[in-house]
Order: structure tokens, then sequence, then C-alpha cells
């Protein structure tokens, strides 16, 4: 495995979290734990996926600013969920903020697949690649 596998195995999880939870409804013992999960999900993803992904990223040219850029998401994402933490999650200002959120992760997840993996399979060795995945692997386990 590499770790473009071992990231999209997270992400896949990560998409299917926050789909489900913008179909639930009202203060439900159902949303509360798909919140929780996916906060949790996304938490230790992101501090894996800096340390382990977008690290080694930032000391190349050609994927410096991409790997700035994913780490300025992750605090969008951050903050995203601190706001639904702060909102009773029967009001409707709670499902605008959660929709936001869906959005913000269906979008950093696409342009990580689409464009900063393609980037980073040219600045990384396929032994990183390798080693990488398997840092990452044994850190979300």
């Amino acid at each position: 495995m590499n770790i473009f596998e071992a990231l999209r195995n997270d992400h896949d999880k990560q998409r299917s979290l926050v789909d489900a939870l913008i179909e639930t409804h009202g203060d439900s013992p159902n949303r509360q734990s798909l919140m929780d999960n996916l906060k949790l999900e996304l938490e230790e993803h992101a501090k894996f996926e800096e340390r382990y992904f977008y690290t080694p990223l930032m000391f190349d040219d050609l994927t410096h600013e991409k790997a700035r850029h994913g780490i300025a998401e992750h605090h969008e994402l951050d903050e995203l969920i601190e706001q639904l933490e702060e909102t009773d999650m029967s009001s409707s200002a709670w499902l605008v903020t959660a929709k936001k959120l869906h959005h913000l992760v269906h979008h950093h997840l696409a342009e990580e697949e689409h464009e900063i993996f393609q980037l980073a399979g040219k600045a990384l060795s396929e032994e990183q690649k390798q080693s990488l995945a398997v840092k990452y692997n044994n850190a979300m386990n």
C-alpha cells in the first residue's frame, strides 16, 4: 500500500460520515453519534496526514503551495466543527453549517485526490510513498 491508497481509504470513510450526517434530523442520538465519529475521524486524519504527507511535501518546490493550502483547509474544517458544536443540533442553523462542512469535506478530498496526489506522485520516491503509508496507517490504528 502507498500513501495515496492509505489516505483514500480514510477519505472514503469521511465522505460516508459527512453524507450520512446531513441526512439526519433534529437533536437525535444518530446525529450526535455521526457528529462524534466524523469529528474524531477528521481530527485524527488531519493530524497524521499533515505529519506523514504534507510535511514531506513542504520541502519540495513542486508541492509546497499545495501542502500549505491543504493544511489551511484542515483549519477551516476545524472551525466548522467548532461552529457545529456551539449550535443547537435541532436548529436550522446547525443544518446550514453541516451542509457547509459537507461541501468543504467533499471539495477538500477531491482537491487532494485530483490535484495534490498528482503532484506528490512526482515529488515523492516510491520508497517514500510506501514508508509514509506504513507510518500513517500505524498512527491511525
